[in-house]
């Protein structure tokens, strides 16, 4: 599949920016002689950029598939009962076993959970079963020469070249997402050249054929990006039907004892651990299913900075790890339709809230802008927008 700048992996399903509907001009002939000195002054053989390069053209299918994305407009149960399916959750568990040793090696040298690894794999790829098939270098030359982020994927291009100038992958070999991630955990080629290692000693960081390399080359991913060895990563809980909602955010990390003095408890009902500091997520809202976020779940968002997949991912992972399956929530939600949530997004905007991209899309941004219309308008301040903040709006 696939929900990165910073370790950020979303480019083929990630909220899109401003400038969507941008229509692309100049000479591309142009362009690639650019490129190509660019490459040279970063110290690419122009015998390795010719070699992969000439010839290639812009492919108008990767531009249509970056001009549609809508995935994670999805609401979260939506996503997450799609994702985290029984056939998947029984493949993910029988891979925990017949990989038991490569996971334990892994751990030890990374402190990575199995299950957090697994998770990625079976969203990211269905646990390398599907890739993709599309062209790296093309489908990255053609989204670095486009008109809507040619600042991210620019670098990009130039990393792919360098990964085949190293020897690690040959431009035929080079195949993926439409993106240009490439590999079983769906890496951009940067990352492939920062993370990629070569764990199971045959020399070759190969990350598309070879699960141990992918795997290993994830966990120092997550690793370096801050991963805490032996800690949770996500609790699903129960709150009240009443409480300081705006307290429920992503960026207000607080001890599990005050989120327990608010009535939060276990999932079951028990009283909480009250160790430990977590923020209180609740993706669909004050009446749908809730969490305790953990510090490890912010570097599951720098995997993909998407909350509804990085939720699903980090639910995933405990499922593989023991938890039952979640609880709807304590009432039944009503989503906003795509229309509709752009709608209170262009509201916001427009009435001075800090809204930069109106897609649709559920975001932090969108929370933290919802958050604060409805504390303004006399409505629960839980960051989900609804029909009644569409219609004070």
């Amino acid at each position: 599949m696939r929900y990165l700048p910073s370790i950020v992996l979303c480019l083929s399903a990630c909220s899109a920016p401003v400038l969507a509907d941008c229509a692309n001009s100049g000479d591309f002939g142009r362009w690639l002689a650019d490129f190509k000195a660019e490459a040279a002054g970063s110290g690419l053989k122009a015998s390795v950029v010719d070699a992969a390069l000439d010839g290639l053209k812009p492919d108008p299918a990767v531009i249509k598939r970056d001009r549609s994305q809508q995935t994670f407009a999805q609401d979260f149960l939506t996503f997450a009962n799609r994702k985290v399916s029984a056939s998947r959750l029984s493949q993910g568990r029988s891979l925990l076993k017949k990989n038991a040793a490569l996971f334990r090696r892994i751990e030890a040298e990374y402190g990575v959970p199995a299950e957090v690894l697994t998770a990625f794999w079976g969203l990211e790829t269905d646990f390398g079963a599907v890739n993709g098939d599309f062209p790296t270098i093309r489908s990255l030359l053609t989204l670095a020469q486009d008109c809507r982020r040619p600042e991210m994927f620019r670098p990009e291009l130039l990393s792919a070249l360098d990964l085949v100038q190293k020897g690690d992958l040959t431009p035929a070999k080079m195949r993926g997402a439409w993106a240009g991630e490439i590999g079983q955990l769906q890496l951009l080629a940067s990352r492939y050249d920062q993370y990629g290692v070569d764990f199971d000693g045959n020399g070759h960081r190969d990350l598309i054929h070879s699960s141990a390399d992918a795997l290993a080359s994830g966990a120092n991913m997550l690793k370096a990006n801050g991963w805490r060895a032996g800690e949770p990563w996500l609790q699903e809980v129960k709150v009240p039907s009443d409480m300081d909602w705006s307290q429920a955010r992503l960026g207000n990390k607080a001890p599990l004892s005050e989120w327990a003095a608010q009535g939060v408890k276990k999932a079951d009902g028990s009283a909480l651990q009250e160790d430990g500091e977590a923020a209180l997520l609740l993706p669909m809202g004050r009446n749908g299913p809730a969490f305790l976020a953990f510090p490890n779940f912010d570097v599951f968002l720098q995997w993909n900075e998407s909350t509804v997949y990085s939720a699903t991912a980090a639910y995933f992972a405990t499922r593989l790890a023991g938890a039952p399956p979640l609880r709807p929530g304590n009432a039944q939600v009503h989503p906003l339709t795509l229309a509709q949530t752009k709608q209170a997004q262009a509201k916001l905007q427009a009435q001075g809230f800090p809204i930069s991209k109106v897609d649709g899309i559920i975001g932090e941004e969108t929370r933290a802008a919802v958050r604060e219309a409805q504390q303004k308008l006399g409505l629960p301040a839980d960051g989900y927008p609804d029909a009644a903040l569409l219609e004070k709006l």
